[in-house]
C-alpha cells in the first residue's frame, strides 16, 4: 500500500470487535481515522482511546468513522473495548498486515531490550479513500483535538 498523500490507497480488510470486519471498499463516502497504538489497556492506549471516544459524536457529524489499530487479539480488544466503553470499534491485526501496510512497525528500545513494535500513528482518510493526513510518532495529549479538527476542515472541503 503506498502511503503517498492524496492517492487512493488499495483496499483492505480486517477483523473488529463486535464481529465486524473493515473494509476500506464498503466505507465509501465516510471518512475513515486509522490510530495504531501500541497495546491495550496500558496508559497511553487507555488515554488515547477515551480522547477519541470523547469526541465521537463530533468525529460522526464530520462524517469521521474512527478505528484503533492494534496487535492485540479480538478478545482483548473486546474486553479493553467494554472496560473503558469506546465508542468505536478495534482493529486486530495480531499478524501486523495493516501496521506493515501503513508502515507503524518500528525498531523500539525498552529496558536496554530492542524489540519491533508499533509506533503510534494515525491517519485520516477521505471519503473517496485517499490518504488526506498522516501523524507519526504521536504524542496522545491533544492528539485527538487535532485529528479532529483535521477531519471537520476535510468535510468542509478544506485541505486538513
Amino acid at each position: 500500500m503506498s502511503l503517498t498523500l492524496n492517492q487512493r490507497l488499495e483496499d483492505f480488510s480486517a477483523p473488529t470487535t463486535g464481529g465486524g470486519t473493515l473494509r476500506l471498499s464498503e466505507l465509501a463516502g465516510r471518512q475513515l481515522v486509522l490510530y495504531f497504538y501500541p497495546k491495550d489497556a496500558t496508559p497511553g492506549c487507555t488515554t488515547e482511546g477515551l480522547d477519541f471516544s470523547a469526541r465521537a459524536e463530533r468525529f460522526a457529524a464530520a462524517n469521521t468513522l474512527v478505528f484503533g489499530v492494534s496487535r492485540d487479539s479480538l478478545k482483548r480488544h473486546e474486553n479493553f473495548k467494554a472496560k473503558q466503553c469506546f465508542a468505536f470499534d478495534l482493529v486486530s491485526d495480531p499478524d501486523e498486515t495493516l501496521c506493515r501496510a501503513f508502515d507503524v512497525i518500528k525498531p523500539k528500545k525498552l529496558y536496554g531490550k530492542e524489540y519491533e513494535g508499533i509506533e503510534r500513528s494515525t491517519f485520516l482518510i477521505d471519503a473517496e479513500g485517499r490518504l488526506a493526513k498522516e501523524w507519526r510518532k504521536v504524542s496522545v495529549k491533544g492528539h485527538a483535538d487535532e485529528v479532529l479538527a483535521a477531519a471537520e476542515a476535510l468535510a468542509r472541503g478544506e485541505a486538513p
